[in-house]
């Protein structure tokens, strides 16, 4: 076996090292602090009526009041 045969498993490690490189990244990406009033915004929308608002929480307070005092109203 010389250096110009081609070895399955060299492929299969590099295919490895891709799929870990690309799952990092992902990751990153979804938790970076840009992404987290959009991932909030959209935890939300279960809960919306069907005219878009959002009824009161436990606290008695509405999202969009909850949002304007943690800062981040879209």
């Amino acid at each position: 076996m010389g250096s110009e045969t081609f070895d399955v498993n060299l492929a299969r490690g590099a295919v490895l090292v891709l799929l870990i490189i690309g799952f990092a990244g992902i990751w990153a990406w979804a938790w970076s602090k840009k992404r987290a009033a959009t991932f909030r915004a959209m935890s939300r929308l279960p809960l919306e009526e069907d005219d878009g608002t959002v009824p009161q929480g436990p606290d008695g307070k509405n999202n969009e009041t909850r949002n304007r005092a943690e800062g981040t109203e879209e």
